[in-house]
């Protein structure tokens, strides 16, 4: 189990606005450690791209996130670690995702947070980590860790 994961000891946690999504991604990356994967996932607007810009600022990561939406990958240096934001929601299949060469990220040491990886549950390790981003109301959002999708 990942330091991390401490911050569900007690089930979900409630977040009540974006910055409040975006500081729980930054406390959880100052933790994560070399290759760690984890798959976010919720429905649109649940704040996924909030919380993985956290993590990246978490890490210590001097380029802004965005969601990769359209360029599937964004690769982040410059912080304690490497990271990757992928996005896999353009992707109509699984090759696609390799030919963007998906497994030499996977063999490699840097963090990897994958945007809507329950499209492609498969093609995470057994030992990723998942997070599930829920609408709780009209502000707020139910962060949890969950099981494979």
């Amino acid at each position: 189990m990942s330091e991390w994961h401490k911050f569900f000891k007690n089930g979900a946690v409630l977040m009540r606005s974006p910055e409040e999504m975006r500081a729980l991604g930054r406390e959880i990356g100052k933790i994560l450690m070399p290759g760690e994967v984890l798959g976010v996932v919720g429905e649109l607007g649940a704040g996924k791209t909030h919380l993985t810009q956290g993590i990246m600022e978490g890490l210590g990561s001097t380029d802004a996130a965005a969601s990769p939406t359209f360029s599937l990958v964004h690769e982040h240096r410059g912080g304690r670690l490497g990271a990757c934001h992928f996005d896999f929601y353009r992707l109509r299949d699984e090759s696609e995702l390799f030919g963007i060469g998906w497994d030499e990220y996977l063999d490699g040491d840097a963090v990897l947070v994958v945007e809507w990886a329950n499209l492609f549950p498969d093609a995470l390790p057994e030992d990723a980590s998942w997070l599930l981003l829920e609408h709780a109301g009209e502000c707020l959002r139910r962060v949890s860790l969950a099981s494979r999708s």
